[in-house]
């Protein structure tokens, strides 16, 4: 008998106070806050249920205003992954995974092509990636740059152009070797 597949949360931390867009989850796309456009893409396959984590009682209204589900853990935390691991200790579920609430673009499908080959691995965790397809991409400093393992695990992250081929200079593209992380991290409850 197959083994039953764990319920997947998907957490999607959002805070008011960013220091380079403050009230950004608020920020109207399409008549709709960008953080109702996130939540609805995170409704996919094999996902139980998505909840949105925040610290500020504006977000809180607008998520329950579009009829989504929010909470408040306590705490003041750093990053938005300190966020899920706080709310993970107080929510039942053995997977969870950390969607950033700015991930507008995002695909349900990739949420698919995480969850499936992680519940299939045994890790403790994993993230995303996609192949970057130009040198103006691989020498953006705005795009964070994966190198990965023949197995695919992640060895390092940077804004800067990685691998770098010194030969050719910084930010020369090959293609298939460069790869942008994508920012969605799943994990199990430990």
């Amino acid at each position: 008998m197959p083994k039953p597949t764990p319920p997947v949360t998907v957490v999607i931390p959002a805070r008011f106070g960013s220091s380079r867009f403050p009230g950004k989850p608020l920020a109207l796309l399409a008549g709709k806050p960008l953080i109702q456009h996130v939540y609805e893409r995170a409704q996919a396959p094999g996902v139980h249920r998505v909840l949105v984590a925040t610290d500020d009682v504006r977000i809180q209204a607008a998520v329950t205003a579009f009829g989504g589900t929010v909470m408040m853990p306590e705490g003041r935390f750093r990053t938005g992954t300190d966020r899920v691991a706080a709310l993970a200790r107080q929510i039942p579920g053995d997977v969870f995974v950390n969607l950033q609430g700015d991930e507008i673009v995002l695909h349900p499908g990739l949420l698919t092509d995480l969850i499936g080959p992680f519940l299939e691995s045994g890790a403790d965790m994993g993230t995303l990636k996609r192949a970057l397809t130009s040198s103006k991409e691989v020498a953006n400093p705005g795009i964070v740059k994966v190198v990965t393992n023949s197995n695919g695990e992640a060895l390092y992250f940077s804004r800067a152009p990685i691998p770098c081929d010194r030969e050719k200079g910084l930010g020369n593209f090959v293609a298939g070797l460069h790869y942008v992380h994508l920012g969605i991290y799943i994990y199990t409850r430990e």
